[in-house]
């Protein structure tokens, strides 16, 4: 795998992942905590997409690593910031799949 294909599926990844972390990510949470859960995901998913595209032996080449890494965190933050707030996508997402509390209509 090339550091081109490296990039460009890690930026696939993180095109879809701000939809995936809004799952997990609750509307009463600060905007430092929504930060830290969404780079730790993005690191967790970059790490993922490593070993999914390149096997567990593409962790022996430390530039195909980061690259992949490192465009699934930027793909994912451009995406949400350009594309899914914006929208108002991501934010449904999390409000449709935060627990409701007792008394509490939408």
């Amino acid at each position: 795998m090339s550091t081109l294909d490296s990039i460009t599926t890690g930026a696939q990844v993180g095109a879809v992942l701000p939809l995936l972390t809004a799952i997990v990510q609750r509307p009463a949470w600060s905007v430092e905590v929504k930060k830290v859960v969404a780079v730790i995901v993005s690191l967790v998913a970059g790490v993922a997409t490593v070993a999914v595209s390149g096997g567990w032996e593409q962790f022996q080449h430390g530039t195909l690593t980061f690259a992949t890494v490192g465009a699934v965190l930027v793909g994912s933050q451009a995406t949400y910031d350009l594309v899914w707030k914006p929208s108002k996508v991501a934010p449904v997402i999390e409000s449709v799949t935060s627990p409701k509390r007792p008394g509490q209509t939408q």
